[in-house]
């Protein structure tokens, strides 16, 4: 992916002229004449703070300017979002579960954790091929060959916006009510939501459409399998 201004979405060349080292120049955009990223000079903590805050701009940097440096760094974030991904939402379906006792016999343990586990895959195997087909369909032009580095990059986008589940993992040092954990879903899917129209620059329904039918389909299979699998369980 080209270096992209972070206010406008325009591609540019360059983000900074180095003259000596500690004497650089922030470019600016030809399009809107601001400067294409000023977050090359922040620090991180201001960038995460403005992700949090679901500022556009802070992920346009995120994912074209950040991202875009290294493309062998770049393989090593995804899986490595990939596996904190599915580990978060694993214990999320555990917590929201309830049925975790010590006293219960190893055997239903088992049946536990195979219905967690099948209920986390069933749920996201919904969910990214539904985002699959949307990328094909409405956020792209539609392809006669399957373009799979187009889905990577929407792959990793929903991947890095879903960092709302590791604050989770407080749940295992203080005690939250359950519904702490829809508060965090719906903080999810808004990030999900701003990712994917920093990524694709598209209108807001467009996008708006695409990940709650996304999240709906997981909804939906995960509810389908945790019902299938409880039947066998008891």
């Amino acid at each position: 992916m080209e270096l992209r201004c972070v206010n406008c979405g325009v591609g540019v060349q360059r983000l900074l002229v180095q003259y000596s080292p500690g004497n650089i120049r922030l470019t600016k955009c030809e399009n809107c004449r601001a400067v294409a990223d000023p977050y090359v000079e922040c620090e991180f903590m201001i960038l995460l703070i403005d992700l949090i805050l679901h500022k556009e701009r802070a992920y346009r940097h995120l994912l074209f300017n950040l991202l875009n440096q290294d493309s062998i760094a770049r393989e090593g974030i995804l899986w490595k979002s990939s596996l904190i991904y599915f580990l978060a939402d694993i214990y999320r379906t555990a917590l929201l579960s309830g049925e975790w006792n010590s006293s219960k016999s190893s055997l239903f343990s088992v049946c536990i954790c195979g219905k967690v586990l099948g209920e986390v895959f069933c749920g996201n195997l919904s969910f990214f091929g539904f985002l699959f087909l949307a990328d094909r369909v409405f956020l792209d032009k539609p392809k006669s060959t399957l373009d799979i580095s187009s889905f990577k990059t929407v792959f990793l986008t929903i991947l890095l916006s879903s960092y709302f589940k590791i604050f989770l993992t407080s749940m295992m040092v203080w005690e939250f009510p359950s519904s702490a954990i829809y508060i965090v879903d719906v903080l999810g899917i808004s990030s999900n939501y701003m990712a994917l129209k920093a990524l694709k620059q598209l209108p807001n329904a467009s996008c708006i459409g695409v990940v709650l039918g996304a999240h709906g389909a997981k909804f939906l299979i995960s509810a389908c399998s945790a019902i299938l699998s409880s039947s066998f369980c008891f």
